[in-house]
């Protein structure tokens, strides 16, 4: 399991083979990964930059703490989750979430979960900037 939370910009696929290497070898089939990246558009109005903040502690013990359940509930193999924070641009990619199971069908809902939770429960905060000025993100898009 890793969890990182970071204002330096990653690339996901390099981190994504990063990690799957020190995983055990032959012991997953299935793998699934989400990328997310930022809209250059929410809420019906161009967003040009986004600012995301966190608590910090809190908020890497959140995400460990999905990963874990997630971990124990399907059985994963290895469990990934990486988070930007503070000054984004359209295109960058802000999450990746990824799970290594023995099959897929573990794989896809394990991922599944963990994104949502993160999306929905974690201590995160986005600031956009819009043609209309800036504004704080309320809530987040449904899944």
């Amino acid at each position: 399991m890793k969890v990182t939370v970071s204002s330096i910009p990653f690339d996901p696929w390099s981190m994504l083979e990063e990690y799957q290497q020190q995983l055990p070898s032959g012991q997953f089939g299935g793998s699934n990964i989400f990328v997310g990246t930022m809209r250059d558009f929410n809420v019906g109005d161009s967003v040009a930059e986004m600012t995301l903040e966190h608590y910090p502690g809190m908020t890497e013990k959140h995400l460990e703490k999905i990963c874990l359940q997630a971990i124990d509930r399907w059985q994963l193999v290895g469990a990934l989750i990486v988070h930007r924070v503070g000054l984004l641009l359209p295109d960058d990619p802000i999450v990746l979430v990824a799970a290594w199971s023995a099959h897929r069908k573990e794989a896809f809902e394990a991922s599944r979960f963990m994104i949502e939770d993160l999306k929905h429960s974690a201590p995160f905060w986005k600031k956009e900037k819009t043609t209309g000025g800036i504004r704080w993100v309320e809530s987040n898009t449904p899944s």
